[in-house]
């Protein structure tokens, strides 16, 4: 109470005016997502198939993990450690596209070089990833994804996390999934040439985040 008694009734704060020149930028995030180009929305349907087939292949998964985590890798696949995000992205997506090269030698003689090409999601490598990883390699490629295109390379490897992804999610997946759904949506407001195909597989993954993983505000709604 003395300390209290001794402080000024009115504090007036003494602000230097040369640090107010900038002006503060606000980073606003908008809750939804941006709907898709007119004319490529998708059915309810079309949403309600792909939830149950994506229920299957993680039902599927999850029945035989044990399996598959007990399967011999080849001796050219070489798991990056969790904290290794560069690792990650190059074994992902690959020397050409993580580079963006335009495109890469033809070596059909010695086969597919998958340190150029990426190693695709397979059952043995997904299997073997505890969820740990499966959130961190999530934050990789969304991170990625965030400056870049969307590729197949890409989608099949969001797509393959997504179904290694526990529920509950954890608050991080849950944010990192959300901001992945955003993402999607401005990449496809966004689709010049509008590819069908490529706009097909937005619309699955705003989908799979949106109804799947209980993200509804997020969601397309038909038309």
């Amino acid at each position: 109470r003395i300390e209290a008694a001794r402080c000024p009734d009115v504090v007036v704060a003494q602000i230097d005016p040369r640090k107010l020149k900038k002006k503060p930028t606000v980073n606003i995030s908008i809750s939804g997502c941006q709907p898709a180009p007119e004319g490529y929305s998708p059915t309810l349907k079309w949403q309600q198939q792909q939830v149950a087939n994506f229920s299957a292949v993680r039902q599927s998964l999850n029945k035989h993990r044990n399996h598959w985590r007990s399967q011999h890798l080849d001796s050219n696949v070489t798991m990056p450690k969790s904290e290794d995000e560069e690792g990650w992205k190059k074994f992902c997506l690959g020397e050409r596209v993580y580079s963006e090269i335009d495109a890469l030698p033809d070596n059909e003689n010695l086969g597919i070089d998958y340190m150029k090409v990426g190693f695709p999601p397979l059952l043995s490598i997904v299997s073997r990833m505890n969820q740990a990883t499966v959130t961190s390699v999530l934050e990789y490629l969304i991170s990625w994804f965030g400056e870049k295109k969307f590729t197949p390379e890409l989608g099949r490897w969001l797509y393959a996390l997504l179904a290694c992804l526990e529920k509950p999610l954890l608050p991080e997946a849950h944010s990192l999934i959300r901001q992945l759904a955003r993402r999607c949506s401005e990449v496809r407001a966004l689709e010049e040439s509008k590819n069908e195909e490529q706009i097909s597989a937005l619309n699955l993954i705003i989908c799979l985040v949106s109804r799947y993983f209980d993200q509804r505000d997020l969601a397309d709604e038909p038309s």
